[in-house]
Formats: C-alpha cells, sequence, structure tokens
C-alpha cells in the first residue's frame, strides 16, 4: 500500500474540510505505515511528537498492537488549509464498538496555533463524524482538573462533567485525577459559527 502525503493528503476521500482545515483521517494502517516506512524526523512531523524518545513508545504501541478486541481508535490530523503546515490531531481512541462509545481526545502541537478556535472548528468536525459515521452514542473525554482551557472547550459542545477518577492519568511521571466529561448523541448539536 502506498501513502502519498503533501497535496495529495489534502483531496483523499479520508478527508474532512472545516473552512480552515483539513483533517486527515489517520487509519491503523496509515498509522503502521508513519511508524514502519517514514523517516524519523517525518514521523514525528506527521505525529506531533516532540522527540526521538516520543517515536519510541509510538513505535512499541505498535509492536504491543494498536487495536485489540473491541477497542479500537480514529484519529485525524489537523493539517492548515492556507500552509499546510501539521496543527494536531483530534480523534477518538478507547472505541469500545459493542457499547457505541469512545473517548476523544485532541492536542495542538504548537502554542502559537492556540487560542484561535482551530480546535473548536475541528472537534466540531470529528464529533459530527462519530456520531453519524461510527454510530456512536456516547463521547467521553477525560481531562485533568487544572487543565481550564480543554474544560472549555467540551462544555462549549454540551459535555456533561459526570465525576471525578482519583489518581487516573500520570503525566510526567505525576499522578493526578482525572474529571469525566460525557457527551451523548442526542445532546449533540453542532457550533452555529461553523
Amino acid at each position: 500500500m502506498v501513502f502519498l502525503w503533501g497535496t495529495v493528503l489534502m483531496t483523499q476521500p479520508d478527508t474532512i474540510q472545516t473552512p480552515r482545515l483539513f483533517l486527515r483521517k489517520l487509519t491503523p494502517e496509515v498509522y503502521r505505515h508513519i511508524l514502519t516506512n517514514c523517516p524519523p524526523a517525518e514521523s514525528m512531523q506527521l505525529l506531533g511528537l516532540a522527540d526521538e524518545e516520543a517515536l519510541a513508545k509510538e513505535k512499541t504501541k505498535l509492536a504491543l498492537g494498536l487495536s485489540t478486541y473491541n477497542k479500537r481508535f480514529v484519529n485525524f490530523l489537523l493539517i492548515g488549509k492556507t500552509d499546510g503546515r501539521f496543527l494536531g490531531a483530534c480523534g477518538f481512541h478507547t472505541w469500545y464498538t459493542e457499547h457505541a462509545r469512545a473517548e476523544i481526545g485532541y492536542a495542538l502541537y504548537h502554542d502559537t496555533d492556540k487560542q484561535q478556535g482551530l480546535m473548536s472548528e475541528a472537534m466540531d468536525a470529528v464529533l459530527h463524524y462519530g456520531f453519524a459515521q461510527m454510530q456512536l452514542n456516547r463521547v467521553e473525554a477525560m481531562i485533568g482538573p487544572g487543565n481550564t482551557a480543554s474544560i472549555r472547550l467540551v462544555k462549549k459542545f454540551g459535555f456533561v462533567e459526570e465525576g471525578r477518577l482519583r489518581g487516573h492519568y500520570c503525566k510526567k511521571g505525576i499522578i493526578e485525577d482525572s474529571l469525566v466529561f460525557g457527551l451523548l448523541k442526542a445532546e449533540y448539536s453542532p457550533l452555529k459559527s461553523m
């Protein structure tokens, strides 16, 4: 299987367009291709990885198996329409197909791209895809209590805070709690400004 990047990437059938972004679907096959066939620097750029250590962790995940029974992922690379830069990612992991639910995750790679509404734009398209194409009934978000930007983002889409998981997540060697947010398909409505 051959994967073409650059301008061809923008026109693939698995690409969603928003006003400022191309969202290129990163399937397990594409992910595997990036990690096994692309040079390390290109792999890190395409996946938004900071260094060789992060790349090694992703390759370990690949070696251990990306998908397990009934638990998969669908992710989208965010690409700027004006300059073709890889800006970040947004998508679903921990997708339990039997239960029609998945956890959403998202990140912008550079601070200069934050606070411009890019993630709101991307998340709107990704949530629509999840409910319409993946037939999700529920989307969950696990967010650190101090991550106010992320909390504002999910609340913008109508996610409801449902509780706190104590000692749930390890970030830079520190164990922290996670706030649990949920959004049901019946509660979702696209942003008016998009």
